[in-house]
């Protein structure tokens, strides 16, 4: 492959196709391309609500299973949502939370308990 030598760009006008030939001699253009920022999806909060049937053990087990925490971190949370009546298990995507809380309520329906799961914007 040959590589061609010689000035990338020329002050020369007639040579340049996008000046329609009017050889815009001593001009100067620079090319710029703004880039987007692309917005951080909005987050949601997925919230375990207390109730008096679900057993502790079932909530650790959910907590452990579906929002990958560890036994201690997963039995903190399960104390909390115990003591305060509601708790964050999670904070993600609107698409991430909303399939966790499917996943949560049907397990849970699945095993017979009352355990409710809900979303809220962060």
């Amino acid at each position: 492959m040959t590589r061609a030598t010689g000035p990338v760009c020329s002050d020369e006008g007639g040579d340049d196709p996008s000046d329609g030939g009017k050889g815009g001699a001593g001009q100067v253009g620079i090319a710029t391309r703004t880039r987007a920022k692309p917005k951080k999806p909005s987050q949601f909060k997925v919230l375990m609500l207390n109730d008096d049937y679900t057993p502790m053990e079932f909530v650790v087990m959910v907590l452990k299973r579906y929002f990958r925490m560890d036994m201690e971190q997963a039995t903190r949370v399960m104390l909390h949502v115990h003591q305060r009546g509601v708790g964050v298990c999670g904070v993600f995507p609107y698409e991430i939370a909303e399939t966790k809380v499917n996943q949560v309520m049907d397990f849970a329906r699945a095993n017979q308990h009352p355990l409710q799961c809900t979303l809220e914007k962060d």
